[in-house]
């Protein structure tokens, strides 16, 4: 799917679950691979700054720009990656904006683990790192918009994609950090149905694991 018909698909889910709010309201998971690829760009004043060509060499090589109004800086969605759009009233998950983006990490971790890849935390910048000898490399990029507290955008998983395609941009606009997958982690190729099922999966336990935190407390 492209950005843009997603970006537009998310935008009417959240005002569904937004009308729908409520102890049994709509709760919605959109999963996608992004075809064309695109950089997105935020709204962050030096974020354009960390996009390394201009809009006509992207284009040359078959990638869309576009503006986006989540949060994070600059980064590349396509084909191998499995970004995940979570839809959802935080306000039902007992989540404020902080716990909501250490809630996708630890799904993320989790997701990883399962495959044999130990994924982790850095206190200095959003998402899921692996460790390498040159300094961590980013496996997944995170960046989210909440309106009324309920979310949209999400987290966008390495699984297979093309990553030299990275080279246009400064991921995230972090100077000097290079970004990995997980086929390049397990050096050799990783079916992207198994990751979905199970990111699925993991979303779903740990959210109503959440939920049910909440309604126990109240």
């Amino acid at each position: 799917m492209s950005y843009a018909e997603a970006l537009s698909l998310q935008r009417i889910e959240q005002q569904a679950v937004i009308a729908d709010r409520g102890a049994r309201g709509r709760q919605v998971l959109l999963l996608v691979e992004h075809d064309p690829p695109v950089v997105s760009v935020t709204r962050r004043p030096e974020a354009s700054g960390h996009v390394l060509v201009d809009e006509s060499t992207l284009a040359s090589r078959g990638i869309e720009l576009h503006q986006t109004d989540r949060g994070g800086d600059v980064t590349w969605h396509g084909p191998g990656q499995l970004v995940a759009y979570p839809i959802l009233d935080l306000n039902r998950l007992g989540f404020r904006l902080h716990a909501y983006m250490r809630f996708l990490e630890g799904c993320v971790i989790e997701v990883l683990r399962d495959f044999g890849i130990e994924g982790h935390r850095d206190p200095d910048a959003t998402g899921v790192w692996v460790d390498h000898p040159q300094g961590s490399q980013k496996i997944a990029a995170m960046g989210v918009r909440v309106s009324r507290w309920v979310s949209m955008h999400g987290l966008a998983l390495n699984v297979d994609p093309d990553l030299s395609q990275f080279d246009v941009i400064v991921p995230c606009g972090l100077h000097g950090r290079s970004v990995t997958s997980m086929a390049r982690q397990l050096k050799q190729p990783v079916e992207m149905e198994s990751v979905k099922s199970l990111l699925v999966t993991v979303l779903r336990a740990r959210a109503a694991a959440a939920m049910g935190s909440v309604e126990s407390s109240t």
